[in-house]
């Protein structure tokens, strides 16, 4: 603004600097000097007020688009955060899969993500809360593996969560299955969060799985087939959980319980030390530790939904 100011003093000084010259002229005679510079300070006057009014007009596109570009370059940055701070694809069990379905969360009064499975692929369909949301048209997909039933475009719940129909369809509902999934993927698209992994294809939980085979399945091994991720086994009371299906943040490379990967973490958990990852044994705990190592497996268990795939030797 004092630049402004500055420039429009430069343009009236010039233009009195202007009138003085033309009309001061020996040529005329004084009434006409008078008259001269009346007409001349008035048409300048509408000059310089156009100018003004032109230069702040200017000054205030710029500021608007200086507005534009730093509010367009902060959504950006908070697309990227945010894109940064998601975790990458993890394992969902059907229980899991059907906590997002789009419905208002009790603990929390805020609505929840809307999650929904196609042939296994896990959509975070939150985007299309009018199509899947509650309400929606599709609502009874949210938070389910719906392939088979849209394959079918059947309402029909028996085709819902089948997710081994998906390889029974005939060549005409394959095709459209596959239309979805490219719909899904490249059209709306719907980011791909995880794999849904159901019960038959997750090992017996009543099985006795060694501990070799625990420290084998610490987050670095291969990726099974139908999975997202390779399974992150945890022992703890007794029974081994695959925490990959859902805790990679916390228990996969660069996590913060990532030394309990691979382990029988039992003592450790009891102890809330990080220092006893190496012995297993729990003989000896107190009646408070083993208080809160039963509330760990409770955590696991209900709330976090992590399978049971074995039981600690």
């Amino acid at each position: 603004m004092v630049r402004s100011t500055y420039s429009v003093g430069r343009w009236i000084r010039y233009l009195q600097y202007r009138i003085n010259r033309v009309c001061s002229s020996p040529h005329f005679s004084p009434p006409f000097h008078q008259t001269c510079a009346n007409s001349c300070i008035a048409q300048y006057a509408v000059v310089v007020l156009l100018a003004v009014v032109g230069h702040h007009y200017m000054n205030h596109l710029d500021t608007k688009r200086m507005e534009e570009a730093a509010a367009a370059a902060k959504a950006r940055n908070a697309e990227k955060e945010q894109e940064e701070e998601k975790e990458p694809p993890r394992n969902f069990t059907l229980a899991q899969l059907s906590y997002f379905d789009g419905k208002i969360d009790g603990k929390t009064d805020e609505a929840k993500p809307i999650y929904l499975s196609l042939n296994g692929i896990v959509f975070d369909a939150t985007k299309g809360r009018e199509f899947y949301g509650p309400s929606g048209p599709y609502e009874m997909f949210a938070g389910h593996e719906c392939g088979v039933a849209l394959a079918k475009m059947s309402f029909d719940t028996e085709y819902v969560d089948d997710l081994a129909g998906c390889a029974k369809l005939n060549f005409g509902e394959k095709n459209a299955l596959d239309e979805w999934i490219g719909q899904f993927t490249h059209f709306k698209p719907y980011p791909i969060v995880g794999r849904l992994v159901t019960n038959d294809m997750l090992p017996s939980p009543d099985r006795v799985v060694p501990l070799e085979e625990i420290a084998k399945n610490d987050g670095t091994g291969a990726v099974p087939e139908g999975y997202a991720a390779a399974p992150i086994y945890l022992g703890a009371g007794g029974k081994v959980f695959d925490v990959s299906f859902g805790g990679i943040g916390f228990y996969g490379a660069g996590g913060g319980y990532n030394l309990f990967a691979g382990k029988d973490a039992s003592r450790a958990l009891a102890k809330m030390s990080f220092s006893d990852t190496e012995n297993p044994d729990i003989s000896n705990l107190t009646e408070k530790e083993r208080e809160v190592l039963n509330d760990w497996v409770k955590t696991f268990e209900e709330k976090k939904l992590y399978p049971i795939v074995g039981r600690l030797p």
